[in-house]
């Protein structure tokens, strides 16, 4: 008997997709008679518009109509409706800050309204304490050992010989340099624990002057107050007030580098008391002024100490010591040799017999003889 033939191999475009010889049957014939009914329209998507009119006609008009279903579920999701914005209202407008009252020239500082920080010093603590208070640079003591006690209301003058430790102690008191050793209270302030609060309380006018001269001397002092944290209509006003009382209203809009040494010292002095302080530091004040000048400052200076204000300055002037001071002391090679009001001071002399009798001025004078000889 003859064995049976085996089956065709399965052409390629007729195997599976493994690659097998699994046969795939051919699709039956389509009848010659088979009608296909037209595809039926889609219903059309919620929120969709309606087809343009006047479309092409080759455009399907579903697919002017319908979303990508491709993009999927949510690009047939109804759009969310857009809220109209809230009409915005106009914010109130700020109230007009009330004006500072006009003060006169001689009543412009006011311990009680012009300063907070007066209002929170206690009024019977003094203007100035200064307990032992010692500053050495190397081996040079400059100030050894210095007490003082002023009150408040005091006009106080600090003399002594060239060296004598003034500028140093001045500093030290304004907060530009630190004490080595002891203490310093400004309106029961330390000085050394609460910096900052010390020096709201102080105005000071160096001896050296430094400042910004090529300001005009209107924004001088308007960065003075404004530096001081003072606000700005405050500030305008005070200068405004203080160029009339130091003969400055012309040369306000000048550059300080162009004034005088005696309008630099004035423009100095008023930015010095600009914020109102408690005590004023002043290192020669009346240096390089002119008599007309200095009586100006001097009348500010006892309004200033009239209305609870104390001032310390330096001079080398024994006169003007004397006649504007109430108390004074005596410094020499870093120490207070005399201190106390002017008359317990001087004792029935001048204060300037006085001073050379406590510090010694009587210098030698021989062999000079050849000063006294002919040139010829």
């Amino acid at each position: 008997m003859t064995a049976p033939l085996p089956d065709p191999p399965t052409p390629a475009s007729q195997r599976g997709a493994a690659g097998d010889d699994r046969r795939i049957d051919a699709p039956a014939a389509v009848p010659e008679n088979l009608v296909i009914p037209p595809k039926p329209p889609l219903p059309a998507a919620a929120g969709a518009s309606k087809p343009a009119a006047g479309l092409p006609d080759d455009v399907d008009d579903d697919a002017a109509v319908l979303p990508d279903l491709a993009a999927g579920p949510d690009a047939v999701a109804d759009p969310e409706p857009v809220a109209d914005a809230e009409p915005v209202a106009d914010p109130d407008p700020e109230p007009e800050p009330e004006p500072e009252p006009e003060a006169s020239e001689s009543r412009w500082f006011d311990p009680e309204e012009d300063s907070a920080d007066a209002r929170d010093a206690s009024e019977d603590e003094p203007a100035l304490v200064l307990e032992n208070v010692v500053k050495r640079f190397g081996t040079n003591i400059a100030v050894d050992d210095v007490s003082l006690r002023i009150e408040r209301g005091t006009f106080f003058g600090l003399v002594g010989p060239n060296g004598a430790g003034k500028t140093t102690t001045l500093s030290m008191i304004a907060g530009l340099l630190r004490p080595d050793a002891g203490t310093i209270r400004i309106c029961g302030t330390d000085a050394r624990v609460h910096e900052r609060e010390a020096k709201r309380l102080i105005g000071v006018l160096p001896d050296r002057l430094r400042t910004f001269d090529r300001l005009t001397g209107r924004q001088l002092l308007t960065y003075a107050g404004l530096l001081r944290g003072l606000e700005g209509r405050v500030v305008e006003h005070r200068v405004d007030s203080l160029a009339r009382a130091l003969d400055l209203e012309d040369a306000l809009g000048r550059i300080v580098a162009d004034y005088s040494a005696g309008m630099t010292k004035k423009v100095m002095l008023a930015a010095a008391m600009i914020h109102a302080p408690r005590l004023l530091v002043l290192d020669e004040p009346f240096e390089a002024l002119d008599p007309a000048s200095a009586a100006v400052i001097l009348d500010i200076l006892r309004a200033f100490t009239a209305q609870g204000g104390t001032v310390v300055l330096s001079s080398h002037g024994m006169d003007l010591i004397e006649r504007v001071c109430d108390r004074v002391a005596v410094l020499a090679a870093g120490r207070v040799l005399a201190a106390g009001a002017i008359d317990e001071v001087r004792g029935g002399t001048t204060l300037a017999e006085r001073f050379v009798e406590i510090v010694g001025g009587a210098g030698e004078v021989e062999g000079l003889e050849w000063l006294h000889t002919s040139s010829d």
